[in-house]
Formats: C-alpha cells, structure tokens, sequence
C-alpha cells in the first residue's frame, strides 16, 4: 500500500478481527510480558482471528491491535507513542525514514525459523535492510494495476491504456489517491513511477481520463459494492484484494499485470524503538510468514503474494498468487515503490488536486 498514503489496499480487507482496537492511552500503559500490541491496517491478515488465537495457543502470547488508516497516520502514531507498539506494519518505501527518524530498531532475525525462506529479493530488499542491519522482516508483496468484470471483458485487455480506451468511456473507476494516480499515469508514458521525468505530461494524461472515469473509490468494500452493482466494468485494484473479490466473494473479476507494467509494493513487519516485548514480537512476525497461517490465509480468506517461498509452494497450483504473481514474464516490467522525496510527494499531491478539479468541471 501500497504505500502511498491511502485508505489503502489493505485498509478493509473484510474479515473480522476478534482482537481489540486499543486507544492511545490503553496503547501507552505498561504491558505484561505475554501481551503484545500490533500497529497495522484494519483486516490485514495480523488480525485474523484465528490466525491469532492460533499464535495464542502456541505461545501464550496475547495479542491486541490499534489500526492506522494511511502511511503519515502510521508514522505519527511511533512518533507521539513511543515504545507502545511491539509489531508494526510498515510498506517498504517507508521503512527508511522510519529507519532514520528512529522509530524502529534493528531486528536480529537469527532465531526466526521462517526468515531463511523469504524470497531472493524480498527478505534482502534494500528498503528493508539497511546498512545490513534488518528493520523490515519481508511479510506479503503484491500490484497495483487494474481489473475487470471477466463477464464484460471475455478477452481481457492486456494494456494499461484499457483505461483510456473510448470504447470504455464511463466504465472506469479510479481510487482517489494523489500518488498512485500519478505513478499508474508514469507507467502508461514509459516514465520512471517513483520518479518521474515529465509531470507535465503526466497532468495531461490524467486529464485525458475525464471522460472515462464513472466514479471514484476508497476502500475494497467500495470497490466489491461498485462492480457488484455495475457502477464500473474496469477500475484501479490491488492484486490481493482481486484474488479476494474472487475467493470470498465469488466477484467475476480478474486482475490485470499490463504489458506497460504494474506498481509494486512489498510490506514488512518492523519493532518499534523501545518495544517493551521484542522476543514475544520476533515470535509473532516470524508466525506471520510462517507456511501454516499463510497459505491458510490465502486459500481461505484471499491475500496478497508471500514474500516466503516456503508459503508460496504450499498453494494449490491454481492459486492466483502462484497462477499470476508467480509468473516471472509477467511481473518482469513491474517497477517497485521507492521513497519518495516530500517535494515530489507534495507536487504529485497539488497534481492531483488540480486534475480532480478539472474533472468535475
């Protein structure tokens, strides 16, 4: 969340939690040794019940969350509760300045069974690891691209300019998001999506959606609730959240990789500075990527893609994460997010704003 500052990919995945959402004065109180608080997006997989009452019974290890709803809230919630949170979900492209504000703290990972699994490329990511030392163990990875009603589209575009198509006029739904409306445009031009070489061309692009757009989204409850009532046949998604759409919901929708290429993110699992429990949390992060909750996860309830191996070869051979994220032609033009510098975050913001307006015009 992918990420780029949204109510995200990731924010309402759809499964219930069981666990509590604690204040920030419950977050700041001393806790027993065998309790740890987990800062991560409502639904994301570290609240599945189950998966939890599962650690719980392995370990003795109570867990409760507190949730974020963007990237900046996240960072804000370390800075002002410091050593209140054990486990924290962080997108890669954060991990850094997190790093650097010391937020988080190195993790020594030689006692986590799991992390000898993670994938070449993933558990030594450079926005991960950094100056050798791990400050993001390498959880799930997945796209941002777009995806389709399969019974509008029987041969599914393999372009991003599907979405510009006139033939699509009307059709398209767009996530409202400053950053990863100016990077899709990025990749339609050829342009490097975390830093781009012509944003005039970019707003031009954007503008040329005008009269395709139907409606904007924000969630993925939203994004279900639109193609289910035929509001957009094509629209912006996340790949976990299409294999979602799929497995829980039975949606006839099928996810995207453009030949243009995707974004791509990679989310990793940190400890914040001062964490009152960093053997209890090294436990839970290291069940997070463990086989036995992931493929579970996947199978169950949908996920995005493992950045274990291990949990990846234990899919079903029909798995979408296997099926299509795990086709290397595929993903081969796939450009992942960077940091990116906060004067080209805010030009990409007024961008945006700009573009919006023209369309409602």
């Amino acid at each position: 969340m992918d990420g780029t500052g949204h109510l995200s990919r990731r924010a309402l995945l759809g499964a219930a939690a069981l666990t509590l959402a604690v204040g920030l004065a419950g977050a700041g109180t001393a806790a027993a040794a065998e309790t740890i608080r987990v800062l991560n997006w409502q639904g994301y997989g570290t609240d599945e019940a189950w998966a939890v009452e599962a650690f719980t019974a392995k370990t003795g290890i109570e867990v409760v969350h507190e949730y974020f709803s963007s990237e900046q809230e996240m960072l804000t919630k370390l800075r002002t509760n410091p050593g209140a949170y054990d486990v924290v979900l962080i997108n890669s492209s954060f991990t850094s300045q997190a790093a650097q504000e010391k937020l988080i703290q190195p993790i020594d990972t030689g006692d986590m069974k799991n992390v000898g699994d993670l994938s070449p490329g993933m558990g030594d990511n450079k926005n991960l690891v950094i100056d050798g030392q791990v400050y993001g163990v390498a959880w799930v990875w997945g796209l941002t691209s777009f995806a389709v009603n399969s019974e509008r589209f029987p041969s599914p575009p393999d372009s991003i300019e599907a979405l510009w198509d006139p033939a699509n006029a009307g059709r398209v739904g767009w996530r409202d998001d400053a950053v990863e409306a100016v990077q899709l445009a990025a990749i339609a031009l050829g342009q490097d999506m975390n830093n781009p070489s012509d944003l005039g061309a970019i707003r031009e692009k954007l503008r040329a959606l005008k009269p395709q757009i139907r409606t904007f989204w924000g969630s993925e409850n939203e994004w279900n609730q639109f193609l289910s009532a035929g509001e957009f046949d094509l629209a912006t998604y996340w790949s976990g959240s299409a294999s979602r759409a799929k497995t829980a919901f039975n949606l006839p929708v099928e996810f995207i990789i453009p030949k243009e290429g995707a974004i791509g993110w990679l989310d990793g699992l940190s400890i914040q500075t001062g964490a009152k429990n960093v053997k209890e949390a090294k436990a839970f992060i290291d069940w997070m990527i463990d086989p036995e909750f992931y493929v579970k996860w996947d199978t169950e309830v949908g996920a995005p893609a493992s950045a274990n191996a291990a949990a990846n070869a234990q899919l079903p051979g029909d798995a979408f994460n296997r099926t299509v994220l795990g086709n290397p032609e595929k993903v081969a033009k796939v450009q992942f997010m960077g940091p990116i510098a906060e004067p080209l975050r805010k030009q990409m913001l007024e961008l945006w704003q700009e573009t919006k307006t023209y369309m409602q015009q």
